[in-house]
């Protein structure tokens, strides 16, 4: 039951049946406006309602409907036959003029004569062979055909109807109100199976709508297909919930009953077909455009979770709780194989290019170099060898070495150093030093090489300090508790205030002096400290000569080999970067994750991606221009409070270079991408050294420990 209008109220279902005033009018149910009070405009309405047979007395509560008033009586007319108002106003001194012949039965006149059996408001009548439109409805027989809609694109024709879809535009304020059938159940058709592969085809045929012209379809499809190749990937996405979206297709657009709806999923692809068996109207509708043959949602979502460092199986359990539908592991698989993988190893490779291009034309660059394993011990598999810039904190080379290329892990930090340095060598890169830990296979390797190697002032001050504090933990040596973090600053500045390697020798071992309040010297390099001469007042702190304290402390300082080391400390730059870039890894390969070679190399490109992109972000500033800092607490500190600055947000412009890559370039001819993948050294895996057994064998000689019987 339509909607009442009774002066400034209304009701939805009101129990009352008002009737229009009007002689011969017989409509009701529909829109009706109440007499005026008084004034001039009501005696024009009441000799419009009974013409030359005006009552003496006329009651309050006369009404008249919509039909006799025209068009340009309403003030919002085009709201309330779009569905955007619920109360049709009159202006300020309309007048009824139209007579019910002239509402109505003039309409049905112009259609032809009505066939028996059927009211005038009937939306259903097919067209006759004398009219070409059907009685109350008005529309052409063109509106009726199958509506074009491109499979990319998601036309919206404003209608009475606001759902989606073309929708015809309904007779202004039918007499007769629409009852429609029960709702028709929906048929959800879930296809579990693998998508098609490019180059398959997939059967969603493309309707068409009202405006559909067999001259301009195939100009008109080719300008939306592409566009919309291009930024398909770009087009913001929302979540829509099944209930929400059915709802657009149960009603038909056309008659305004309920439809038959069905539906088929293809991972996050949606189809939905509706038709109608009233009217014959029918369509098709996707969620997503086809890029090819493969919806382009999850081409999307497999690139979107590979190029950020998420994990597939993680990604699946969220949408599992949200009640997402998502594709299979098999089809990330197959998207990372044929697409995702070949794009990030050619992006990497061409950043790559750049890189060692603008490093071949300095001079003097200084390099830092360290291994990062898969898991901790040696049991590792893999091994990726970094080389960073350490000037601009850049990696510009990673090699990932398989253990079972070099006869086991321990040998693989050196096989990567060789394969970087032979790979700088053909870029035609000059490096004046490396710094590196202390290897012994990289030390004797840069020796022979004739290449300057120093030792980062971390790894060797890590490991003394480790030495010293189980030494101050015995009895008789609690006193080295107090020189323990002078003892590391002492480091430091030997090695960033020291020219030469003589120098660097005597300010180390003028420590032992310094713990002893000695603080001249006799090595000529270093005759005297270089803080102010000043008497102590706590003598309590000072080490004397002899004591187990101090003489455990001259063997850890001046033992062959730390005197060796000492002269090399690197004076300039450290591998603190190259730490933090290992620490980054973590967020693309995590050490609990077994990866294949590839796959292990393209996180690997992500993570070097990632870093290099964001490794000159400047420091964050408040509103008033003051720079942030955060406190910490590191395990290191011993529960010291530290400083440490904020930097600004992270960017991630390698992620959509990436997406760019795929969807351009990458999909529409993946040949030369994958011949480049399909061209690179990959070893094989560990367990191919091994006979590989009888399946049904090893399952019948599975036994728990628990169920193996008495020995």
């Amino acid at each position: 039951m339509q909607e009442y209008r009774r002066g400034r109220k209304s009701s939805i279902m009101s129990t009352r049946r008002d009737k229009c005033a009007v002689r011969g009018c017989t409509a009701d149910h529909t829109v009706l406006h109440k007499l005026p009070a008084s004034g001039d405009v009501r005696v024009q309405w009441v000799h419009f309602m009974y013409e030359a047979d005006v009552p003496d007395k006329v009651s309050k509560r006369v009404f008249v409907c919509s039909h006799h008033f025209a068009s340009d009586c309403f003030v919002n007319l085009g709201q309330y036959n779009s569905g955007l108002s619920r109360r049709l106003k009159l202006k300020m001194g309309s007048v009824p003029t139209l007579r019910r012949e002239t509402a109505v039965e003039q309409t049905a006149s112009t259609s032809g004569p009505v066939e028996k059996g059927h009211h005038v408001a009937c939306q259903t009548d097919p067209p006759t062979a004398t009219s070409t439109r059907s009685t109350g409805t008005q529309l052409s027989m063109k509106t009726l055909q199958p509506h074009f809609r491109s499979a990319d694109t998601q036309t919206h024709i404003p209608s009475t109807d606001v759902g989606v879809g073309t929708a015809a535009a309904l007779p202004f304020l039918t007499s007769i109100p629409i009852k429609r059938p029960r709702k028709r159940r929906c048929t959800v058709l879930e296809e579990e199976e693998e998508e098609p592969a490019e180059g398959s085809y997939v059967d969603i045929q493309v309707p068409h709508d009202s405006t559909y012209d067999p001259v301009d379809t195939l100009n008109e499809s080719a300008d939306v297909t592409k566009k919309s190749s291009v930024t398909v990937h770009k087009t913001p996405t929302y979540i829509v919930y099944e209930d929400c979206l059915m709802e657009l297709f149960q009603v038909c657009p056309v008659c305004k009953r309920n439809c038959d709806v069905r539906s088929r999923r293809l991972g996050t692809f949606l189809s939905v077909e509706q038709q109608c068996l009233h009217c014959e109207f029918s369509r098709k509708w996707n969620s997503q455009p086809l890029v090819g043959s493969t919806p382009a949602g999850n081409l999307q979502l497999s690139t979107a979770v590979y190029t950020t460092g998420a994990s597939f199986f993680k990604i699946e359990k969220v949408f599992r709780a949200m009640q997402l539908k998502m594709f299979k592991y098999d089809s990330f698989r197959r998207h990372a194989r044929m697409y995702i993988e070949p794009a990030i190893v050619h992006k990497w490779k061409t950043t790559q290019t750049a890189i060692l291009q603008q490093l071949s034309e300095q001079q003097n660059v200084v390099l830092g170099g360290d291994l990062r394993a898969d898991s901790p011990g040696h049991g590792a598999k893999y091994g990726s060898y970094t080389m960073m810039d350490l000037r601009t904190n850049t990696v510009i080379d990673l090699q990932l070495v398989q253990s079972n290329e070099v006869g086991g892990s321990y040998h693989m930090e050196k096989e990567g150093l060789k394969r970087s340095l032979a790979l700088l060598e053909e870029r035609g890169v000059t490096m004046e030093s490396i710094v590196t830990d202390r290897h012994p296979q990289i030390q004797k390797f840069l020796r022979e090489s004739n290449i300057t190697h120093y030792y980062d002032v971390w790894h060797m001050e890590k490991g003394l300090s480790k030495k010293l504090l189980k030494i101050s933990q015995n009895k008789g040596c609690e006193k080295l508790t107090k020189w323990l973090c002078s003892i590391k600053n002492h480091m430091y500045w030997t090695a960033a205030s020291s020219t030469s390697g003589p120098e660097r020798t005597a300010k180390w071992t003028s420590i032992l002096n310094h713990v002893l309040d000695v603080h001249t010297h006799d090595d000529p390099a270093f005759p005297q400290c270089l803080h102010p001469i000043r008497t102590s007042t706590d003598r309590s702190k000072w080490l004397t000569a002899g004591t187990p304290a101090f003489c455990r402390l001259e063997k850890a300082l001046t033992n062959k080999r730390v005197m060796k080391d000492v002269v090399k400390l690197s004076p300039h730059y450290q591998t603190s970067s190259l730490e933090a870039f290992h620490s980054l890894i973590l967020r693309f390969a995590p050490k609990n994750v077994v990866f294949p070679f590839l796959g292990m190399l393209c996180r690997l490109y992500l993570a070097v991606m990632h870093f290099n992109e964001n490794t000159a972000r400047p420091q964050a500033t408040n509103c008033d221009g003051e720079p942030l800092f955060r406190l910490q607490f590191p395990k290191s500190k011993k529960g010291e409070c530290t400083a440490k600055p904020v930097k600004e947000q992270a960017t991630f412009k390698y992620v959509d270079e990436t997406m760019d890559l795929v969807f351009e370039k990458v999909f529409p001819e993946p040949g030369p991408y994958t011949e480049a993948v399909l061209q690179m050294s990959i070893p094989e895996d560990l367990s191919a050294q091994f006979e590989k057994p009888d399946q049904k064998e090893v399952i019948e000689r599975y036994v728990t420990r628990f169920s193996q019987g008495p020995v």
